[in-house]
């Protein structure tokens, strides 16, 4: 007798669909799985064989095989242990085999029978919902996977709750999606305290999606005011939130089956890995600019990380897509984030303090932001120093705006560059524009390009700084609610990419 069920395998954030063969045929007793399946997989029998005693089935005496198909790509994880047990339970004729056939299941088996939560509900339940077939889940999975809302799913508790349902005996209510989990508090930039540039150049990055580095000296409050930048991002879009869960499903993030609606705010520590920041590892896990996809990756004492870890950042932040290239696997992720990062200016941090100079100036500051690449830097869009605060300033009433002011400017701008890239597929913002498209959007008038040219002479800007002036000179105006980019816009986005000279 051979029966088949259905699960899935793990590419990137795409599931694609395995089928579970499962036949009982006569000969020495054995249980064997074959098709490429890792640790976790082959071990999938004595949990199966536990859990089916625990429910008082006992297995024939007959030679067991489970085929996993396509038997020529790797299998991963413990969600194959109860694919594996509904397959076998249809080969025993326990369940019917055409109601099996009709599931994508997925979940771990504890030895009483339980199902465990595991990674990857959603990928999977859209897997399911493209195959026209219903998911059958752990119970915790449940609300997650629900999410998808083009298909039923089912979450159980136990294989003996999933038995019943299929025998009939008892149906599993399909699962609800669930909460929309709140993101934290929300850090306000009336907190901040002077800095009205490094303030506005957070709403400009926010407003565009524009890359952001900020130089300045211990204290200074470079990573006070990275950490209110999810305060004045828009919300995501439905389409961002299962896109951006998706990725989050993968590496166990979301709690409960909560989706949340804030922008990922990630800020791996400068001893991180480069598998941890670009992906890979067991299984070619997604890495912090994954996790970061449509939200913000914070990066403080930027030139401390390893020059190997910086450099590899090069290639995902211009296609907003990396590929993890293993011997056994190639797995494509998004990545389309937000850098912001922050340096001091030298390694003892106060370069232009008087007061406390180093004897190696300037070589100390030359040394240490040499760090960073000149094809890496010329990645940032926007390039501030935060200069340090006065303790007198402190004592002062906070005169800046609050995060919710910022956000709905930063709101309305977006909403702008949403119609105008309506009909574009791979363009959200004006950080994403190229080409023709960024010619028709972000020309500016005869004196803009008079004043832009005249940079680009004095100051040697390559092509991917001139066409990183247009797009920020492009959400300038956007910020002021301008339909075309002017000389002004243009000379504010200059002032943010080289230092000012009079000769411009």
């Amino acid at each position: 007798m051979v029966a088949v069920a259905y699960t899935v395998a793990f590419e990137g954030i795409e599931a694609r669909l395995v089928e579970v063969q499962c036949a009982v045929s006569p000969g020495l007793p054995a249980f064997s799985i074959v098709g490429l399946p890792d640790k976790a997989v082959s071990e999938a029998r004595e949990r199966v064989r536990a859990a089916l005693n625990a429910m008082a089935i006992a297995l024939p005496s007959k030679r067991i095989t489970v085929n996993l198909s396509p038997a020529d790509m790797p299998k991963e994880g413990s969600h194959f242990d109860l694919p594996i047990a509904l397959a076998l339970l249809a080969a025993l004729e326990v369940i019917p085999g055409d109601a099996v056939a009709q599931a994508v299941a997925l979940g771990e088996l504890s030895l009483d029978g339980a199902l465990v939560s595991v990674i990857g509900a959603l990928p999977a339940a859209m897997a399911a919902a493209e195959e026209d077939r219903i998911l059958i889940c752990p119970r915790a999975c449940g609300p997650e996977a629900a999410w998808v809302g083009a298909t039923p799913v089912y979450g159980a508790g136990s294989l003996a709750e999933v038995l019943r349902h299929f025998t009939g005996q008892a149906t599993i209510t399909p699962a609800e999606p669930g909460e929309v989990t709140p993101g934290p508090a929300d850090r306000d930039l009336a907190d901040v305290k002077g800095q009205e540039r490094a303030r506005r150049a957070l709403e400009i990055a926010a407003a565009g999606r524009h890359h952001l580095l900020m130089v300045g000296s211990p204290g200074s409050g470079k990573s006070m005011l990275a950490a209110r930048i999810p305060g004045i991002l828009p919300p995501l879009t439905a389409a961002e939130a299962l896109e951006t869960s998706m990725i989050h499903s993968l590496a166990g993030l979301l709690d409960e089956g909560g989706i949340s609606r804030i922008r990922p705010f990630r800020e791996p520590h400068h001893t991180a890995s480069m598998a941890a920041i670009v992906g890979g590892g067991r299984g070619a896990k997604p890495g912090e600019i994954s996790l970061a996809h449509n939200g913000v990756l914070f990066m403080d004492e930027f030139p401390e990380y390893p020059r190997q870890v910086l450099e590899t950042l090069r290639q995902p932040i211009e296609t907003g897509e990396v590929v993890v290239a293993r011997a056994n696997a190639h797995v494509k992720y998004p990545c389309r984030f937000m850098l912001v990062a922050a340096a001091n200016p030298c390694k003892c941090g106060y370069l232009a303090d008087p007061a406390r100079a180093c004897a190696r100036v300037p070589h100390c500051g030359e040394d240490y932001l040499g760090r960073i690449s000149g094809p890496l830097m010329d990645r940032f869009d926007l390039r501030i120093e935060v200069p340090p605060v006065s303790y007198t300033d402190l004592d002062l009433p906070g005169s800046g705006e609050a995060s919710s002011a910022v956000a709905a400017r930063v709101a309305a701008a977006r909403d702008r560059q949403t119609t105008r890239f309506a009909g574009a597929a791979q363009m959200r913002v004006n950080a994403d524009a190229e080409g023709a498209m960024l010619e028709e959007i972000a020309t500016p008038d005869a004196e803009g390009r008079a004043l832009l040219s005249r940079v680009a002479e004095r100051f040697g800007l390559s092509a991917r700084g001139y066409h990183r002036i247009l797009r920020v000179a492009r959400t300038i105006a956007d910020l002021d609610g301008a339909k075309d980019v002017r000389k002004p816009h243009v000379a504010e986005a200059v002032s943010y990419r080289i230092a000012a000279s009079k000769e411009v």
